[in-house]
C-alpha cells in the first residue's frame, strides 16, 4: 500500500522522536534533528517520548475517513447530498479520503513497529524494564488497533510484523494479503502480548492493561461471527465476556456522570472512562491537531473561517432513533445523548460561544445564527468533535484554537462500549437474556442519559444494538457494528441499512421562521436498497494497487512460526 509498500521511507521515519506529534507535556518530544536513533532511547523519558507520536500524528490522515466510513456509510451522518459515495455505497478506489485512511493506518503500523524494534535493540542500560515494557505494550495496542480497522474495512490485508525484515527481504512492493482469520489471530496475539507488558495503570490518557483488555474483548466479540451463519462461536463470545469483565471488575473505572462532558476538552480529555483515545494539540506542528471541527462545525462557527460543516450533519434516521425529528420545532430531550450528539432547532449550548452568552440553534431571516450559517436539509448539525470558537477553546484548554486545529481528544474505546460488549457477549446466540450483570451494565449506560427510564429486566439483540448506536453515535463506530453483524447475519445487516432514511427535508427554513406551517415541510426520501454483500468491504485505493498488484490476488496463510508470539 502507499506506505506499506514504501518501507525505505517508513524506516527513515522510524526515528519516531523526530516526527510530528506533541500534546502538552503528555506528548513532549525533543527538538527536531537533536537526536539520531543510536543516540536516543537512552533514558526512560526518551523511550516514553518515542511512543508519544502514536497517540496522534500517524493517525491524522485517518480522521476524515474515520468519520466517512464509521458514520456516513452507517447512516448516522448526512454529508452534502445523497450522492455522496459513502452514503450511496458507490465508493471507488480513487476516493482521496479512502486513500488517506489506508495510508494513515499503515503509517501507524510502521511507527508502532519502529518503536517496538528500537526499544528492543536501542534502549540503553539506564532505561528501566518497566519503561521498556510499558512503551512496547502501548505500541502493540496501537498496532492492534490499526489492524482492527484494516481488517474490518478491507478484509484480507498483509501482516507486516517487522519493518526491518520486510526491507531486508526486499519484498515491500510484493506482499501478499493474509487471510482474514489470520489477521484476527495476529491482532489477538499482539494484544495478549501487550497485556503481559502493560501496567495496571498508566499516566492519564495513556494506554494501560485495561485498555488492552477492553480492545481484546471487542476483537473477540467481532471475530465470534466471522465465517458463521446465523450464530456466533461460543468460545469467542466467552472470551469477550471474560475480558470485558476484567475491565468492569478490576480496572476501577466508572462512567463519567455527565455524558456531554466526555466531549469537552476540560472534562473529556484524559477522562478515565476513555480507555483508548487520540490525544491532540492545537499547535504549530501540523498533524498534532484534531481537525474534525473544520469538517463538522457550521460555517463561520469558529470565527476563523476554518469550518465548512453547514451541509454535514446527523441523518433523519439517527434523529428518529433518538425519538426526535427536525420536522417538529419542539424537542423531547428525553435522551441527553441526542443534544450532546446533534444540535437542532431551539437547542441552547452554554459551552459554545460562551463569550457571547452561549449558542442557540435558530434561524433568522438571513439563515444566520449570530454568523453561523445553517443549510442542511436534515435540520441537525454535529456537536461531538466541536469545541466552539477561539474563546471556547481558550476557556477549555488555556490557549486559543488554531486554524483547522483543536486540542479535543477523540475517543476510540470507552467504558460504556465495554459494558455493552459484555451485555452482547452474554446474550450471544440467545433470543434474550436476564443475566443480572448484563442488565446492570446495560442499565448503567442507559440511565446515565435517560435517568427516568424503567430498568430493563430482559435484553434482546435489537435493544443492545440500538443502545450501542445511540451511545456512540457520530464516534466513528456504527459501521463496524454493522460489519460485525454482517459476518454472521448478512441479511439483517443489509436490512438495517436498506430501511434507513438517508434523505432530507425541503422547506425547513420558512417553517422554522414561522412563514409556513409544518405541512409545507416535504420529505425528500432517500434509501439505499443494499443487496450486494461486497459493499461491506471497501475497495483498495488505486494507489495501493498500483504499488502492489498482489493486493488483487487471493490471500495466503500467515506463518505464525516467523514471529515471537
Amino acid at each position: 500500500m502507499k506506505k506499506i509498500l514504501n518501507f525505505k521511507k517508513i524506516l527513515a521515519l522510524s526515528v519516531i522522536v523526530l516526527i510530528a506529534g506533541g500534546c502538552e507535556e503528555f506528548l513532549d518530544r525533543p527538538t527536531e534533528d537533536s537526536y539520531t536513533i543510536d543516540s536516543f532511547y537512552k533514558t526512560d523519558e526518551q523511550c516514553i517520548q518515542a511512543a508519544n507520536v502514536l497517540y496522534n500524528a500517524p493517525w491524522y490522515d485517518f480522521q476524515r475517513g474515520w468519520g466517512d466510513i464509521g458514520d456516513v456509510m452507517s447512516g448516522n451522518i448526512y454529508k452534502s447530498n445523497t450522492e455522496n459515495p459513502y452514503a450511496s455505497f458507490s465508493l471507488t478506489g480513487t476516493d482521496a479520503n479512502l486513500a488517506n485512511a489506508s495510508n494513515s493506518l499503515w503509517l501507524v503500523n510502521g511507527h508502532a513497529n519502529a518503536v517496538i524494534e528500537n526499544v528492543a535493540t536501542k534502549a540503553g542500560p539506564d532505561v528501566s524494564t518497566a519503561t521498556k515494557n510499558t512503551v512496547t505494550g502501548e505500541a502493540m495496542v496501537w498496532k492492534a488497533m490499526a489492524y482492527f480497522y484494516l481488517v474490518r474495512c478491507w478484509g484480507a490485508v498483509p501482516i507486516i510484523h517487522s519493518n526491518s525484515r520486510i526491507i531486508g527481504a526486499g519484498t515491500a512492493t510484493s506482499l501478499y494479503k493474509n487471510r482474514v482469520e489470520d489477521v484476527y489471530e495476529y491482532i489477538i496475539r499482539t494484544l495478549d502480548k501487550a497485556i503481559t507488558l502493560l501496567p495496571e495503570s498508566n499516566a492519564p490518557g495513556r494506554i494501560d492493561k485495561y485498555s488492552a483488555y477492553g480492545l481484546l474483548a471487542k476483537v473477540y466479540l467481532t471475530r465470534s461471527g466471522l465465517n458463521q451463519t446465523g450464530t456466533r462461536v461460543q468460545a469467542d463470545l466467552d472470551k469477550a465476556r471474560e475480558y470485558a469483565g476484567k475491565v468492569v471488575n478490576q480496572s476501577g473505572r466508572t462512567l463519567e456522570p455527565v455524558y456531554a462532558d466526555l466531549f469537552r476538552i476540560s472534562t473529556g480529555n484524559r477522562n478515565s472512562e476513555c480507555l483508548i483515545s487520540w490525544q491532540w494539540e492545537a499547535s504549530d506542528q501540523w498533524t498534532s491537531q484534531n481537525s474534525l471541527q473544520s469538517d463538522l462545525a457550521l460555517n463561520n462557527f469558529t470565527g476563523m473561517a476554518d469550518s465548512w460543516g453547514t451541509w454535514t450533519g446527523p441523518t433523519l434516521d439517527l434523529q428518529f432513533a433518538f425519538g426526535d425529528d427536525a420536522k417538529s420545532k419542539s424537542r423531547n430531550n428525553v435522551d441527553a445523548r441526542r443534544k450532546a450528539t446533534m444540535m437542532m432547532f431551539s437547542d441552547y449550548y452554554p459551552y459554545f460561544w460562551r463569550d457571547k452568552g452561549g449558542f442557540t440553534a435558530t434561524w433568522d431571516d438571513n439563515d444566520n445564527v449570530a454568523g453561523a450559517t445553517f443549510g442542511i436539509g436534515t435540520g441537525a448539525n454535529c456537536v461531538k468533535h466541536i469545541v466552539g470558537n477561539t474563546e471556547d477553546h481558550k476557556a477549555e484548554y488555556g490557549s486559543a484554537s488554531k486554524r483547522m486545529a483543536t486540542s479535543l481528544s477523540t475517543h476510540l474505546l470507552r467504558l460504556a462500549d465495554v459494558y455493552l460488549i459484555y451485555a452482547e457477549a452474554v446474550l450471544g446466540n440467545q433470543a434474550s437474556t436476564s443475566d443480572a450483570e448484563a442488565l446492570r451494565l446495560f442499565n448503567l449506560v442507559h440511565h446515565r442519559s435517560v435517568p427516568n427510564a424503567d430498568a430493563e429486566t430482559s435484553l434482546t439483540f435489537d435493544e443492545i444494538f440500538k443502545e450501542r448506536r445511540l451511545e456512540m453515535a457520530c464516534e466513528g463506530e456504527f459501521w463496524y457494528d454493522l460489519v460485525r453483524l454482517h459476518y454472521y447475519n448478512p441479511a439483517l445487516a443489509k436490512q438495517i441499512i436498506s430501511q434507513q432514511e438517508r434523505g432530507s427535508y425541503g422547506n425547513l427554513r420558512p417553517y422554522y421562521l414561522g412563514t409556513a406551517d409544518e405541512s409545507s415541510v416535504e420529505l425528500y426520501s432517500y434509501k439505499v436498497n443494499l443487496t450486494d454483500d461486497s459493499k461491506f468491504l471497501l475497495p483498495f485505493p488505486t494507489t495501493d494497487i498500483s504499488m502492489n498488484p498482489r493486493l488483487l490476488e487471493d490471500p495466503v496463510e500467515f506463518d505464525f512460526s516467523t514471529i515471537e508470539y
